[in-house]
């Protein structure tokens, strides 16, 4: 008997679909070893040596294999193809036994196997080609855990101690936290501008319109965003109302749109956010469901190679469904971005391209994240599109010249199955000379708007463009911050700090800027990578990580008081209990009202919202009568609102800005 064993029991289902029955498929239902959740489990007096143990829940699945691999002839593991699932294998090893196989002879031989799909070909390959754990990446991974261990079981402590109770941080979390407060408070500063632009709708002699805008002004191009003095756009409409137009130069051209790539991780984390506004954590466990089933290839990945089987299928799949004008003469090939892609790994792609989105039988969900990775990988494969676009030059005097696009769809290529926004502008053909006559001309006043707050598909795009985080990391990052309610969803599903977020990025920032800096942890990242492939050794990453940080963890203690992040503050209201004046404290789920005579009377309750802040926003645009103040929820989140409420029920989300109309 030869025992395979994978991570879940719908992937072993699967997998034994195309195995003999001479082969029996275990699951060990994920980690079956990690760090101990009551301690610190490193020892960094020893080279920062993790001490493993097997969790309660996992004791039962380890026993149990080892009664079947010790009845085995040979043990094969199969876990996940990246850092995690070799990490996996290893930890089977240990816990099994199974890592002195070779040296002797009554126990069964162990090897390793990998694929990227859960399909006979995959498996049927993997097995002609088996190797032993490649320990290079298990470090990776260990160094990655103890890390992590280490700032989250050294700095929490510290977080209870000198802030409150309840609080926590995290390596790679702490930079994303960083990302959206800074973001908060650009919006939280930013002041509006007033700016004009200045339209003009024209004819030609067969009285076809033309709009325009303006763009240059005595050949110098108009600044971004425009022109900001009113009284400067009075002066150039009353010239332009009495001027002359020609056209300067008029030109038509054929543009491309190439198709995208194939999906990676973080793309179809992205794409799923914005159109079917799954979270990274769901798009990851349908993803998940898909791959198990022998749907699609494995998730986490960064690589957009695709293999030459798959090309060929998705050809024919195009040439049946499209027509020859859709099937390019060759395969579309990309080129992955960075060096340290595996290039035998593959993007996330139909493993049938010929299995139509309607004809899986699977959950609904998955259903609509199975029909966008198809629709990404057949578009992959097909011709650019193609516009026709127009670009006219208009002068008016010598002064002002302006400038009109069009933009006509003239064959839809790939877009036919990956649809994109665009929008057609159409332009009668101009020459050169023709002279315009004005219809009319207007200006229109704008006011320039703060960034938009991050969503999770921004972000991981932002993280991505650091170089933070890495496939298998982006989906936890972004729960984590939420679910220690630092960072919560607004009803446009963008990400805004809560009051116990900013708190702790303010003390990570002021005191550990190391921890938050984006350089310093790309860079880790880059180790990571580095261990990975067998150039350094994980002992000294870690090392040179965590002797500065305990260094400089050590002197906060000593010198930091909760004083300094937290100023308790008095008000006029008594404790029913005691009679002693309550105090404003502050708490993992924002501010409360506590009796100052603590610990010796534990009454608390909820703040008044009238409590909460002085600031308004303006006149209440609903009631005309109230002022816009700050508010929050049970749960911390800022939201705005009228001051007559309940008599007046306008709020919002989104913070009003003041306008100037000066």
């Amino acid at each position: 008997m030869k025992l395979i064993i994978v991570e879940s029991p719908t992937k072993a289902k699967t997998i034994a679909n195309f195995l003999p029955l001479d082969f029996k498929i275990e699951s060990s239902y994920g980690h079956i070893r990690d760090l101990p959740k009551s301690r610190l489990g490193v020892d960094i007096e020893n080279n920062f040596e993790p001490h493993y143990v097997i969790p309660q829940k996992a004791k039962k699945v380890v026993s149990n294999l080892k009664k079947i691999a010790a009845k085995a002839q040979s043990v094969i593991l199969a876990t996940d193809s990246d850092r995690e699932g070799e990490a996996i294998a290893w930890h089977l090893t240990q816990a099994l036994g199974l890592e002195n196989s070779q040296a002797s002879p009554k126990s069964p031989k162990t090897t390793r196997i990998v694929f990227h799909e859960i399909t006979k070909k995959a498996i049927d390959d993997a097995l002609k080609a088996p190797r032993e754990i490649d320990i290079h990446l298990v470090n990776a991974q260990q160094a990655r855990r103890v890390l992590d261990r280490l700032v989250g079981y050294q700095l929490s402590p510290f977080l209870w101690k000198k802030v409150f109770r309840g609080l926590s941080a995290g390596r790679v979390q702490s930079v994303a936290l960083m990302l959206i407060v800074k973001r908060e408070e650009e919006i939280e500063n930013f002041k509006p501008e007033i700016y004009w632009t200045i339209e003009a709708l024209l004819k030609n002699k067969k009285e076809e319109a033309i709009k325009a805008f303006l763009y240059k002004i005595n050949n110098q191009t108009i600044p971004k965003p425009g022109i900001k003095d009113q009284k400067e756009v009075e002066k150039i409409l009353k010239e332009i109302k009495t001027g002359d137009f020609f056209v300067s130069k008029y030109s038509e051209k054929e543009t491309k749109r190439n198709p995208l790539p194939p999906f990676i991780t973080s793309t179809l984390q992205q794409e799923a956010n914005r159109r079917l506004y799954f979270s990274a954590k769901q798009t990851m466990m349908f993803a998940q469901n898909l791959y198990e089933n022998g749907f699609i290839t494995y998730m986490r990945t960064d690589s957009v190679h695709l293999a030459e089987d798959a090309l060929k299928v998705g050809r024919d799949v195009i040439l049946n469904l499209y027509g020859a004008n859709y099937l390019p003469s060759q395969p579309q090939r990309f080129k992955n971005k960075s060096h340290l892609t595996q290039e035998a790994h593959e993007a996330i792609r139909p493993t049938n391209p010929g299995l139509l989105p309607s004809e899986i039988q699977v959950g609904q969900k998955e259903q609509k994240l199975y029909e966008l990775i198809w629709r990404r990988f057949i578009a992959s494969q097909m011709p650019p599109a193609i516009f026709l676009t127009q670009e006219a030059e208009i002068q008016c005097n010598k002064n002002y010249l302006f400038k009109a696009n069009g933009i006509t769809l003239k064959f839809d290529g790939f877009l036919k199955v990956w649809e994109q926004e665009y929008e057609e502008k159409n332009i009668p053909p101009l020459v050169a000379g023709e002279k315009l006559s004005l219809s009319k001309v207007e200006s229109k006043k704008h006011s320039t708007e703060p960034p938009a707050r991050y969503n999770e598909a921004s972000l991981i795009k932002t993280l991505e463009s650091y170089g933070i985080g890495r496939p298998s990391t982006y989906a936890s990052i972004i729960s984590v911050i939420q679910e220690r309610n630092y960072v919560v969803k607004n009803k446009d599903r963008r990400l805004e700090p809560t009051e116990t977020g900013r708190l702790v990025n303010k003390i990570l920032v002021e005191n550990f800027p190391q921890i938050v800096d984006v350089q310093f942890t790309a860079k880790m990242e880059e180790d990571l990578d580095k261990i990975a492939l067998g150039k350094k050794d994980w002992h000294t990453v870690v090392r040179e990580f965590y002797e500065p940080f305990s260094q400089e963890l050590e002197n906060k203690y000593k010198t930091l008081d909760k004083k300094n992040f937290i100023q308790e503050e008095m008000t006029n209201e008594k404790c029913e209990k005691c009679g002693r004046p309550m105090v404003i404290k502050m708490g993992r789920f924002g501010k409360f009202l506590a009796c100052s005579g603590f610990p010796e009377c534990k009454n608390t309750k909820p703040l008044p919202q009238s409590n909460l802040t002085k600031e308004t926003l303006g006149k209440c645009p609903k009631c005309k009568e109230g002022e816009i103040v700050v508010k929050k929820t049970r749960k911390g989140r800022i939201f705005y609102g009228c001051s007559n409420y309940p008599n007046c029920d306008w709020s919002s989300w989104q913070k009003p800005q003041k306008v100037s109309e000066d």
